[in-house]
């Protein structure tokens, strides 16, 4: 095990300057490609999860904003324009994931309509989700209120 692969195991925060290092100084036999491997695998992790949560805290707020019309407030409105906005921030950075975002919408929907029933205190919300991926993402649209049974 090289010098650098110990320290990766030791002292994450010292391998993360010393790796930069040895990089810039085109060091790269003395540096552990696995260590690097599985730190690069995760930065693309962090930007997946950190998408999701967006995607379905945007989710809970559009349904609110649909299912309540008579409630609509502008923390509701300020919620969903800086939900967008930070979507908008990490497919900027990242714009493969967005392909993701219809299997994202099957996976979160039901989550987020269970927050949106237990914030309106509604007993009823679709069962699919009532907007398309590309409404989720669009910064002029809101949705009209609905007729719920």
């Amino acid at each position: 095990m090289t010098t650098n692969a110990n320290l990766y195991e030791q002292d994450f925060f010292q391998w993360t300057q010393a790796t930069a290092a040895l990089i810039r100084a085109g060091k790269w036999h003395q540096i552990d490609p696995e260590s690097v491997a599985e730190e690069l695998e995760s930065l693309g992790k962090e930007d997946r999860r950190e998408l999701e949560d967006r995607i379905e805290a945007l989710i809970v707020e559009l349904l609110k904003w649909w299912a309540q019309p008579e409630e609509r407030c502008g923390r509701w409105a300020s919620a969903i324009i800086q939900q967008r906005d930070e979507v908008e921030l990490i497919l900027r950075d990242s714009p493969s994931l967005e392909a993701d975002l219809p299997a994202w919408l099957v996976e979160a929907y039901p989550i987020a309509r269970e927050k949106a029933l237990e914030e309106t205190r509604l007993y009823t919300l679709p069962e699919a989700c009532p907007f398309t991926p590309a409404q989720i993402l669009d910064m002029n649209f809101w949705p009209e209120g609905a007729t719920l049974p």
